[in-house]
């Protein structure tokens, strides 16, 4: 599966939220900025996003993924650090 492919996935599935994902076909980096997050702890994250694309995941289209999930105001807090 291509990065575009997945990330036009994850934006499907994942409507409300921001998505992007860069990676070679085998490893992938994906980051998911929603609003949806607030209040939750980084692993309750990381499952909605895994829910997300557990089909993916079984059949071995998706293989490696690491994921950065973030509420909107911890993405701007990111971006205003570099």
């Amino acid at each position: 599966m291509s990065p575009e492919a997945l990330e036009s996935l994850l934006r499907e599935r994942l409507p409300e939220a921001e998505v992007a994902v860069s990676g070679d076909g085998y490893k992938y980096e994906i980051r998911v900025v929603s609003q949806t997050f607030e209040g939750l702890l980084p692993v309750k994250r990381q499952q909605k996003v895994y829910a997300a694309m557990s089909d993916e995941i079984q059949s071995g289209a998706v293989h490696a993924v690491t994921i950065q999930a973030l509420t909107p105001d911890q993405w701007d807090a990111l971006q205003s650090s570099n």
